[in-house]
């Protein structure tokens, strides 16, 4: 059983990585529990780096909004498809001794310490040291982690936002699996995957617009539409209320810039 290629930029058999709220308001409460998670998570850190984080996210989450409210979605996925590509894919790579000597442009004592910390976790990772090294954002949600990876501004350091796309991965790893068993008990229970379709559906539409925008721009119609159709795999019938494998397609083709034009 597979995920069809969900999402399409991570890989779930890969072991290493190679990414909300879609309002600015949505974003900030939902970065508004930085303080919280990370207090349960992450001991080590001092009250004074929780209430920076929490203040650096809420500021990333306007950016967000502002970003994705003037780039259409072939931009917001080409922009992502950048970005991934200097955090994490050939262009960190080829730049790594760049990003381990990079430095934050400030003073604060707290802040230089959490890059500091995000250097040495990355390298623990890439390297596979036996040192067990602390995520400088473990406890944050996935909506705080996919802030921090995608943003540009510079308040965070790259191999700050390397660590948080590491952590972002392994959340999408832990939903995968689970997802993956549900698909198969539901299988042999049933004959169906209609709740696994649900159930992904449900994730993509919890994920920010620049996540979003790296699928296929039919891809929740799509997911809709085997959902309708509610099709058991073991006796090969359509068993959705009027589903069809001919209204499914029309639906498909219902989307589109040409839909509806004579």
């Amino acid at each position: 059983m597979t995920l069809n290629g969900i999402p399409p930029h991570l890989s779930l058999s890969s072991n290493r990585a190679t990414g909300t709220a879609s309002t600015a308001t949505g974003r900030t409460q939902a970065v508004s529990g930085a303080d919280k998670s990370g207090s349960a998570t992450a001991t080590s850190a001092s009250s004074s780096t929780l209430s920076s984080l929490a203040r650096q996210l809420s500021e990333a989450a306007i950016r967000a909004e502002v970003r994705d409210a003037s780039l259409s979605r072939k931009e917001l996925g080409e922009k992502a498809k950048t970005i991934l590509d200097q955090v994490v894919a050939d262009s960190y790579t080829a730049n790594k001794a760049k990003h381990d000597a990079e430095v934050p442009n400030t003073n604060d004592p707290e802040l230089l310490a959490r890059a500091k910390q995000a250097t040495t976790y990355v390298n623990s990772r890439t390297y596979g040291s036996t040192d067990k090294v602390q995520s400088p954002f473990a406890g944050l949600s996935r909506d705080q982690l996919a802030l921090i990876v995608y943003d540009e501004s510079g308040s965070f350091t790259v191999n700050e936002r390397h660590a948080a796309y590491l952590d972002l991965y392994e959340q999408e790893q832990v939903w995968r699996r689970q997802a993956i068993a549900q698909a198969d008990m539901e299988y042999q229970l049933t004959g169906k995957q209609t709740n696994f379709f649900a159930e992904v559906l449900k994730h993509y539409e919890s994920l920010s617009p620049i996540e979003q925008a790296q699928y296929p721009g039919d891809y929740a119609a799509r997911l809709q539409g085997m959902i309708d159709l509610d099709f058991n795999y073991m006796t090969h019938q359509t068993e959705g209320d009027g589903a069809s494998s001919a209204g499914l397609i029309e639906r498909l083709l219902a989307a589109g810039p040409y839909a509806g034009r004579d």
